[in-house]
């Protein structure tokens, strides 16, 4: 194991025990905590099994690195992410438009019950 992936892992360890500590303190629920914890034992797995990537990736035909492939795949995962973001912004917007209308005209918001 290189001392770039011990240095990776360490990372990954700090931020588990970060979520660890959240789901403690309650500051975490549920299905945060399983996700959170999912992302991290999946990139702490894809650190250490970096070589066997590596040959996965050239028995495939790709001819760049584990790394690369991580790499690409992350930021392909964060783009999906920010647009699932921005698609909840957009709902919560259109919510509180609707609101602030009622609100406005001298309707009481509907009480859900």
């Amino acid at each position: 194991m290189s001392l770039q992936q011990i240095i990776g892992l360490a990372i990954i360890i700090f931020f588990l025990a970060r979520v660890l500590s959240q789901k403690r303190k309650n500051q975490l629920n549920a299905a945060e905590f399983n996700f959170w914890l999912a992302f991290w034992l999946i990139a702490g797995a894809a650190v250490a099994l970096l070589k066997q990537i590596d040959r996965s990736l050239a028995q495939l035909g790709f001819s760049a690195s584990g790394i690369n492939f991580l790499l690409y795949l992350s930021v392909a995962v964060l783009f999906y992410f920010i647009f699932r973001l921005r698609l909840q912004l957009a709902k919560m917007e259109g919510e509180i438009t609707k609101i602030v209308k009622k609100i406005a005209l001298g309707d009481k918001p509907a009480d859900k019950k």
